[in-house]
């Protein structure tokens, strides 16, 4: 991997954590909550999303380790209480963020079938990279483990019958999702790649 396409993958990574929570401030905010709003947080600034550790150190540790870069944001601050639709709001507000990396990695990836035969081999990289880390990061956001966005999708279908198994995830989301984090990712990757050629007709090239 050269330094230009490591510089670009992290930028892409960063720009497609930020836009994904954008777009669960923006689903709230138009649900009537405006919490993310007024926190500064419906912006392309990445000084406003930035974590310590989810957007620097766990990129760092998982590129040297893995091979891959893997990272976070801060979490937008929603309050589910200011929703209009009380009974779907934080469902709807979940599922924003995934749909629109998936989205995203539609568009470029559509570019990739349809220009292919013309397009210079640098962009051809560039936007497999974009179309291959937004399969990456929605699909990721899927994985139903606390506070992923999966969990407040697949909660707001469980019935009270049901809520052991929410109570199970709460209780050891911590452990979960540091397990799926260490051993996740090459899954992720590999269902993304999968989804690049659906979506592209080509192999993914890096």
């Amino acid at each position: 991997m050269t330094t230009i396409i490591l510089i670009f993958t992290l930028v892409v990574l960063l720009f497609s954590i930020i836009i994904h929570e954008i777009a669960h401030g923006s689903v709230a905010f138009f649900l009537g909550d405006p919490t993310a709003k007024d926190a500064g947080r419906l912006t392309l600034n990445p000084l406003n999303h930035l974590d310590p550790f989810g957007s620097v150190i766990l990129p760092l540790l998982s590129f040297l380790f893995t091979g891959r870069i893997f990272g976070s944001a801060k979490p937008v601050p929603i309050n589910s209480y200011n929703f209009r639709d009380r009974k779907w709001g934080e469902l709807k507000v979940a599922i924003a963020g995934p749909l629109t990396n998936f989205l995203i990695a539609l568009i470029f990836g559509l570019f990739i079938r349809f220009l292919f035969p013309i397009l210079p081999q640098t962009l051809l990289i560039f936007f497999s990279i974009i179309t291959v880390y937004n399969l990456a990061w929605g699909i990721f956001n899927l994985v139903p483990i606390p506070p992923l966005d999966g969990s407040h999708i697949l909660f707001a279908f469980l019935s009270e019958s049901k809520s052991n198994i929410k109570l199970f995830l709460e209780q050891y989301s911590f452990f979960l999702l540091l397990f799926f984090i260490l051993f996740g990712p090459d899954w992720i990757f590999l269902a993304a790649m999968i989804l690049y050629s659906l979506i592209t007709g080509q192999p993914f090239i890096y």
